[in-house]
């Protein structure tokens, strides 16, 4: 087991966030971590993403920090100057793949069938996100797909406090993706003792 899948698993569940605002990086991911959960996957949904990354890495230097929706060679450019821990793509792309694998940063590409887990093998990576996961055929298909392919995988997209439980009990499941505990209406107004509520209640439901 890598190093970062080792700690990724310890920590269970990934807080996903866009962030309108670079302003708002430090106190969302102080209310996150004093909530117990010191991880956040900050997508590269906005332009404010690379600028948030490079304040929460300075003011959290022990926070567990991805770049969500990575695209391009750009913006893996971006992230790594930032100070990323690791790369999430909504889908596996050889290219990003290749290029997160010469500089040195790991990559967790989107995957949800077989034909592009088997693609993933062949580029060396074991450790994948299942995405959409719901919309994809949730457990049952993830289930399906880790009988066969004894590869790691972190359901995100459709996962629940009704169903995160389940994705982590799979064997395979070694870390789940979730926006509920920081929905876009709360980070908005800076909610900030809200999203906490909703951090320690995710954590405490484990």
């Amino acid at each position: 087991m890598s190093p970062l899948l080792e700690t990724l698993s310890t920590l269970k569940i990934i807080p996903v966030i866009a962030i309108q605002d670079a302003d708002d990086a430090v106190a969302l991911g102080r209310a996150l971590l004093e909530n117990g959960m010191p991880s956040a996957e900050i997508t590269f949904r906005t332009p404010a993403a690379a600028e948030s990354i490079r304040r929460l890495r300075d003011a959290f230097p022990e926070m567990i920090i991805g770049a969500g929706t990575v695209l391009t060679t750009a913006q893996v450019d971006q992230a790594i100057a930032a100070g990323v821990d690791f790369i999430v793509s909504p889908g596996l792309n050889p290219r990003i793949v290749q290029y997160c694998q010469a500089r040195g940063v790991p990559i967790i590409p989107g995957v949800n069938n077989p034909s592009q887990v088997e693609q993933a093998m062949e580029l060396g990576l074991k450790t994948l996100k299942f995405f959409p996961a719901e919309p994809s055929g949730g457990l049952a298909m993830l289930k399906a797909m880790s009988a066969v392919y004894p590869l790691a995988f972190m359901p995100t997209g459709g996962v629940s406090p009704s169903n995160v439980k389940a994705y982590l009990a799979l064997p395979a499941v070694f870390a789940c993706g979730g926006t509920w505990m920081v929905p876009a209406n709360l980070i908005d107004n800076r909610e900030w003792d809200k999203i906490g509520v909703l951090a320690k209640e995710a954590m405490a439901a484990l």
